[in-house]
């Protein structure tokens, strides 16, 4: 609660205002509970209202989101992370990179969906019990755990915490066998290799029980560097997990960002089999496009090329097949005795 202080602490909101009539404290409240938190709180979505407040806001304020490598993760993709990953009631979720919260957001959503209303008991167990988040930077904290208060999670599992300084066994202890992860962008060099996409990604895989399932969205070059400290990341990664596919991403995904980004998706605990055939989606297509003035939106087609990237996934993905249809095309690299991502 101490974030907030500065609420009540504030001498220009709190004495009333001439041409308001009222306090700014006041007039501001009532204006965000009649137009937002009633949306908030009584629309069953899995809208991460707040984390597009905050992308907007600083699309206007000039902020340096960019520079801390902060790029929030759109609904689509954190909607579609909980479909690749079928993320069910009794999963238990972490996010050690949370920003906002919106794949907590998202994961809540879709295991309240999965179970009954009038089962009170498990529903609580799924907001108290089961969504874990971790967050470094003080206000992302403050808007996540805001988020997650909102929707009725009163544990509010979150920590303001540097990830990558915990322990990974100890997190493991806390029985997630989900985790979907968007890490800061290109804060990564040789004189600070802990901080590569690739690096977060191993010590979220760390972090997860053995068969857990994990996605991770990054920037193609993630899974692409050549730097030797990169190889030796990934090689490491492959000796204690399984990568199950890769999956390239529109181009404008993270719209006025400049990143190409793609899904990796993991299966924790199981050292990758040399002849594991991994699958390479061709995802560019998604049915999202730029409009003038508005950003990235949803096509008319955007809902069946989803369906037929998941079926691809379920009926393709983790077997030994290929198949190319229209926009989608998968690769079969099962030839290769070593991953492409690993030079």
């Amino acid at each position: 609660m101490s974030q907030f202080d500065i609420i009540k602490n504030t001498v220009q909101i709190n004495e009333v205002n001439v041409s308001l009539g009222e306090t700014p404290l006041k007039y501001y409240t009532e204006f965000l509970y009649n137009r937002v938190y009633t949306n908030v709180v009584y629309s069953k979505s899995s809208e991460d209202i707040l984390g597009r407040f905050y992308g907007e806001f600083m699309s206007y304020s000039g902020g340096d989101g960019q520079t801390l490598g902060i790029v929030l993760t759109p609904r689509h993709i954190t909607d579609l992370f909980c479909d690749l990953l079928e993320v069910s009631s009794d999963d238990r979720v972490i996010d050690p990179v949370c920003g906002t919260g919106g794949f907590l957001v998202s994961a809540m959503h879709h295991m309240l969906e999965q179970t009954a209303e009038d089962d009170v008991s498990k529903r609580n167990s799924i907001k108290k019990d089961q969504i874990y988040g971790i967050e470094i930077h003080n206000y992302m904290f403050t808007i996540s755990t805001t988020n997650m208060i909102l929707r009725g999670d009163g544990k509010s599992n979150l920590e303001n915490a540097d990830f990558l300084k915990l322990n990974p066994s100890e997190i493991q202890l806390k029985g997630c066998n989900v985790g979907m992860l968007n890490p800061p962008y290109s804060q990564g060099s040789s004189k600070n290799p802990d901080l590569y996409e690739i690096s977060f990604t191993e010590h979220l895989l760390d972090s997860l029980v053995e068969g857990g399932r994990a996605a991770v969205i990054v920037p193609q070059s993630s899974m692409t560097g050549k730097t030797n400290v990169e190889k030796e990341i990934k090689r490491s990664i492959l000796k204690k997990h399984t990568l199950e596919g890769v999956i390239t991403l529109n181009k404008d995904t993270f719209y006025n960002f400049g990143v190409n980004p793609c899904i990796a998706v993991f299966t924790t605990g199981i050292p990758h089999d040399k002849n594991k055939k991994c699958k390479f989606i061709n995802f560019k297509d998604d049915g999202y496009k730029v409009a003038k003035h508005i950003g990235l939106i949803e096509t008319p087609q955007a809902k069946d090329k989803k369906q037929y990237l998941l079926d691809v996934c379920f009926d393709c993905l983790w077997q030994n097949k290929s198949t190319e249809n229209g926009s989608l095309k998968i690769q079969n690299h099962a030839e290769k005795k070593a991953l492409p991502v690993i030079p």
